[in-house]
């Protein structure tokens, strides 16, 4: 590392856990941010400001007014911009040590099918269900470890599925595929609520890519944000599920 690297990293090599070998660790990493909306916004500007050495981001969207309540990795002089433009631009200046791949078009297995096998982690930003199934499936069938968040109203949770194929994957949380949730634009969501569980999936992805901490595999953990509450729970392998069972 040098000077400049040993200086912006400085409080962050203070910690043991981290220390040089961690950092380079982080800068030897590739991660791949798929949403880039309320979730991915605290992801990816934590994970560049860590040192993340490549960060490929995937979204199809533009800027919208609405979405700056939340989604605060886009500014007003980026709407109607590509998401993934606005970022660029935004973690380039907060961290240009880093790389940064855009990827402007809705995710499918072809695009998971090319990327992850030189991936480390995927990082689930995405607000619907087909779309979460879809990435799972990809995650498992090239054991690449998913972070999965999701937020609505006051509520969140934060999941972490390793892929090992010991363990269970995020379908099993399902045993109907057809199960319909909720969306922010038909229910809402506080706009911290959104930033709490980013935070704690860049949080959870940098201690993956370290090798540091607890990060158990098919953990749940749910926020009452109405309650001040937390609860977490395990996700249990399904040996009727048709992604890993």
């Amino acid at each position: 590392m040098n000077d400049e690297q040993l200086m912006r990293y400085s409080r962050q090599l203070l910690l043991p856990q981290v220390d040089i070998e961690g950092q380079e660790k982080l800068q030897a990493a590739k991660v791949m941010i798929i949403g880039l909306g309320g979730l991915g916004s605290p992801v990816a500007l934590y994970l560049a400001a860590a040192g993340v050495g490549e960060l490929i981001l995937c979204d199809f969207d533009k800027v919208d007014v609405s979405n700056l309540q939340r989604q605060v990795i886009h500014g007003s002089d980026s709407i109607d911009c590509f998401k993934v433009d606005s970022a660029i631009n935004r973690l380039t200046d907060l961290n240009p040590e880093c790389q940064f791949r855009g990827i402007k078009e809705s995710i499918n297995e072809q695009i998971l099918s090319d990327e992850l096998p030189s991936v480390d982690v995927v990082i689930d930003c995405t607000d619907n269900l087909s779309t979460r199934l879809l990435i799972n499936k990809s995650c498992v069938i090239h054991q690449t470890p998913l972070v999965s968040g999701a937020a609505i109203r006051m509520e969140g949770q934060l999941s972490i599925f390793i892929n090992s194929g010991k363990g269970p994957c995020y379908q099993c949380l399902f045993s109907d595929t057809n199960t319909e949730q909720e969306t922010c634009s038909e229910t809402g969501v506080l706009a911290s609520t959104v930033g709490i569980i980013g935070t704690l999936q860049a949080q959870e992805t940098l201690k993956l890519l370290i090798g540091i901490g607890k990060s158990q595999d098919g953990s749940m953990l749910l926020m009452d944000g109405m309650a001040s509450e937390w609860r977490n729970m395990t996700v249990t392998k399904r040996s009727d599920c048709p992604v890993c069972g």
